[in-house]
């Protein structure tokens, strides 16, 4: 059986916002990532800008010739 974990959302923000659901493993693989204080926002944030500059180094490395 699969449970899925939700983010615990900081204080002060309002519960209307996106909520998102993370089975234990792909949780405990971010927390193999994360550095001391740093928390799932920072972690999500530095993979997805590592996801668009790998993305971007794609896209243009056949412009060159």
């Amino acid at each position: 059986m699969r449970f899925d974990r939700a983010f615990k959302l900081p204080d002060g923000v309002a519960p209307g916002m996106p909520q998102v659901h993370l089975d234990d493993e792909t949780v405990a693989r971010l927390d193999a990532l994360r550095q001391e204080d740093e928390d799932y926002d920072e972690i999500v944030n530095e993979l997805i800008n590592i996801y668009e500059a790998e993305e971007l180094t794609l896209f243009h490395s056949g412009d060159e010739v």
